[in-house]
């Protein structure tokens, strides 16, 4: 980890002046089918997202039978089924895995995927992920976190429903049990999450509390909060996608489809292009554009040879080829060298 809490995480730099790292959020949008998800791997790469993330979990482990949905998976998936009969149905198996990252392999993007469990942590690090995406659910976990910390790989944490208080207990619980990189990631629990209950600003909360790269998990409709969250430094951005957000299913609503993914991407790179590095000064491009928008100094009437310039000899005119206007003082009280006809570009040589 370097002194300002970046890193490397796949052969990519997370943390100030690198572009965003952009995670694909897969999730469960494949409905536990194979083939689907090596088809959002291959959305993701096509679009040009840095990683491409799904859910390690098993429902026997991570609900009880008796579970009931949240409100927005009811909405989306009807109330018949219990939640552990939705998650069993969009488990992965083990070789499941295994193909995936294999797709990851072959299309040159980071595969990642969030245990929900210690279990599924081991697997995960079994398989030989690069990092751990932990999510929003488990922050309150510090049994769970020391675990997943004790890997010693990056850490990706999600910190929707939190406290700042809750946030400091995480990392330290992640801290006192190998430090591994870590970036904390602003998230609101809802799907979809509205623009008023967003509250961007948390992020440089994050950041300055906990000097470590800070980003945001989104779950607004649409990709504009996205790239507003670029905007304010977000060093990483993980947002849902699908192939069709009419599937199935309870996280489709929520997610971008593949034109608006490939839109995000271009967007963001757009945004990250646009942050410059903060000095003010002219920009190269702008020197066409000075000398015909700025002014220089023009005699406004017929000028003698001899005259002893007044104010009342000069004005300023486009183009700004000549003498600045700011130089006015300066010019005035000098002598004409020789006859300035009315409205002329004045420059040294013809005053004494």
């Amino acid at each position: 980890m370097s002194s300002d809490g970046g890193f490397h995480l796949g052969g990519k730099w997370i943390g100030d002046g690198a572009p965003c790292f952009l995670i694909a959020e897969a999730g469960v949008n494949h409905n536990g089918e194979r083939e689907r998800a090596l088809a959002l791997i291959d959305i993701a790469a096509e679009a040009g997202a840095d990683a491409v993330k799904f859910q390690t979990f098993s429902a026997d482990r991570l609900a009880t039978r008796e579970a009931p949905k949240a409100g927005y998976q009811i909405e989306t998936t009807g109330a018949e089924e219990s939640q552990y009969e939705m998650l069993r149905k969009l488990e992965l198996t083990i070789d499941d895995h295994r193909a995936l990252m294999a797709r990851c392999a072959d299309r040159g993007i980071i595969f990642l995927s969030t245990p929900f469990d210690e279990e599924a942590a081991d697997l995960l690090a079994e398989l030989g992920v690069v990092a751990f995406k932990t999510p929003s659910g488990e922050l309150t976990n510090t049994p769970y976190l020391r675990h997943v910390a004790s890997f010693g790989k990056p850490m990706i944490v999600s910190t929707g429903m939190a406290t700042i208080g809750e946030c400091e207990a995480a990392v330290d619980a992640i801290a006192e049990s190998g430090n591994p990189p870590l970036a904390l990631l602003h998230c609101v629990s809802n799907y979809p999450a509205t623009a008023e209950t967003i509250n961007l600003r948390a992020m440089a909360t994050l950041g300055r509390a906990f000097r470590v790269p800070v980003g945001f998990s989104d779950h607004s409709v649409g990709i504009e909060i996205a790239l507003a969250s670029v905007a304010l430094g977000a060093a990483v951005l993980e947002k849902h996608y699908t192939q069709d957000r009419a599937l199935p299913g309870p996280d489709h609503r929520a997610s971008l489809e593949p034109t608006e993914l490939r839109a995000l991407v271009h967007g963001l790179r757009e945004v990250h292009a646009s942050l410059g590095d903060g000095r003010k000064r002219p920009n190269a491009a702008e020197a066409p554009t000075a000398s015909v928008a700025r002014k220089s100094l023009v005699s406004k009437r017929a000028i003698e040879a001899g005259t002893v310039l007044t104010i009342a000899d000069v004005t300023a005119k486009r183009p700004g080829a000549g003498i600045p206007i700011a130089m006015r003082d300066i010019v005035v009280g000098r002598t004409a060298r020789v006859a300035i006809p009315a409205g002329t570009p004045l420059s040294w040589d013809m005053l004494a």
